[in-house]
């Protein structure tokens, strides 16, 4: 299984991807269990959060950050600020 990949893309970048279309989504501050049946892109406004992996890496997201889950991860989140992203499942094209 790939892992979790983070990158710190340009307002340009994030126009090119078309993130004003995603679907949104938002949590308090909270722990569960997620499994991503699909791969997942995600653009984070605000917020922080630790996602661990079942193989036990931990990797911190958070502000400004765009973040690649690949399909078939199993993981759980902790969201220890306010979390507020963007969102959109399958491949970019």
């Amino acid at each position: 299984m790939s892992e979790i990949k983070i990158s710190h893309p340009s307002k340009e970048d994030l126009d090119k991807l078309g993130i004003d279309n995603w679907s949104s989504w938002e949590c308090n501050p909270s722990e569960f269990d997620w499994h991503y049946p699909d791969r997942e892109t995600a653009y984070v406004f605000k917020g922080k959060v630790m996602v661990t992996t079942n193989d036990g890496k931990k990797v911190e997201i958070g502000r400004g950050d765009l973040v690649v889950f690949p399909k078939g991860l199993k993981c759980h989140w902790r969201v220890l600020e306010r979390i507020e992203k963007v969102y959109k499942m399958g491949n970019l094209s």
